[in-house]
């Protein structure tokens, strides 16, 4: 059975993901202020639904990258010749 790899930073990808949390926030907020007393729902639930998508998206792909990352973190580097072949490569 393989070992599991390093979990990812979590307060780094909170950090990188707090200026997109700001501008969604900015987004959702606008779009309701925006809307027309009477018509708050149907002029704001679309751009708000849209932002936070884009959200969404924005998280998931972040946490899968940082979670690649720690993987690729926790393999040793390979042991390059100044040429760049690896050791094996050159029999």
């Amino acid at each position: 059975m393989s070992e599991k790899p390093s979990g990812l930073d979590r307060v780094k990808l909170r950090a990188e993901l707090m200026a997109e949390f700001e501008t969604v926030f900015q987004q959702v907020v606008d779009a309701v202020d925006d809307a027309e007393y009477g018509h708050i729902i149907r002029q704001s639930e679309e751009p708000v639904r849209d932002a936070m998508d884009r959200f969404r998206k924005k998280v998931f792909e972040s946490a899968l990258q940082a979670k690649v990352d720690a993987a690729e973190a926790s393999f040793p580097p390979s042991q390059e010749q100044g040429d760049g072949k690896t050791q094996t490569e050159q029999g």
